[in-house]
């Protein structure tokens, strides 16, 4: 598809006249931060000055029946370059309440949510907890208690603890799309946007209505050599919590994921 950016007029003509028109909402350790980097990169984007602003998911910034935007639009500096406007914060997705505030904020907001296979992005996740200090747990025991406030019916949204959760996909999309359409979304595999870098920009580019990319290389960021490896027990604990969450996701995504069931 052909595309002439000098033909698309700004978003905003000042500073204070404008909404973030994008948002990366999902998942933790999904490959997030690597996407947040190569979108840095290209010219007609403005992302926010930070990864990570936390806006939607802060009960603080809802409490008062009007909400001030403005201390979210002060996190960018949109030029007239810029034709899209966008941030990325993880754990929208997953947090409750979040989507609906982004709907309210921007009905017509498009959303990249990146998914990784749920096995792996469970241990990456307790890997991160525990060099943070923030997780005591063994990987097997944190799961095992977990799982139990699941069956309790404890359920509440932990930001460490939620191992197992962030990996339920199918329910947090289906949530979402109560309030977004489908084409206001862009859902990636992580694979793929870790092995074929240029075709997930591509994409991201038709998305956006922007201009193509330029040519990247694939950028390793938060990669790093666990001090310990998954057991065989644990892998069939995570396998068994997630194979039927995995076929649920295949079926609404229209994604093979043999390759998720088998880690």
């Amino acid at each position: 598809m052909s595309f002439v950016s000098n033909t698309i007029k700004p978003l905003f003509t000042k500073k204070s006249e404008f909404n973030v028109s994008f948002i990366i909402c999902g998942t933790q350790k999904g490959g997030t931060t690597a996407l947040d980097y190569y979108l840095r990169a290209h010219h007609e984007i403005c992302m926010a000055n930070k990864k990570e602003l936390h806006f939607f998911d802060d009960d603080q910034n809802f409490k008062l029946k009007k909400v001030k935007y403005t201390n979210y639009h002060k996190n960018f500096s949109p030029k007239k370059n810029h034709r899209v406007i966008g941030e990325a914060t993880p754990i929208y997705m997953y947090w409750e309440n979040s989507i609906k505030r982004i709907h309210k904020y921007n009905p017509k907001m498009k959303l990249i949510i990146i998914l990784r296979n749920p096995i792996k992005r469970a241990f990456s996740h307790w890997n991160m907890e525990t060099e943070k200090n923030k997780e005591h747990l063994n990987f097997k025991k944190a799961l095992e208690l977990e799982l139990s406030n699941l069956k309790s019916k404890k359920l509440y949204q932990d930001r460490v603890r939620s191992y197992l959760a962030r990996g339920l996909y199918s329910n947090q999309i289906k949530q979402i799309l109560k309030l977004f359409k489908m084409d206001q979304l862009l859902i990636i595999q992580n694979e793929k946007l870790r092995n074929f870098p240029n075709e997930v920009m591509a994409q991201i580019s038709t998305f956006l209505s922007i201009a193509p990319f330029k040519k990247i290389e694939h950028k390793n960021i938060h990669s790093r050599k666990y001090k310990i490896e998954l057991t065989k027990n644990e892998i069939q604990f995570l396998q068994d919590f997630y194979s039927t969450e995995i076929s649920i996701l295949e079926e609404l995504l229209g994604w093979d994921l043999e390759r998720w069931k088998t880690n």
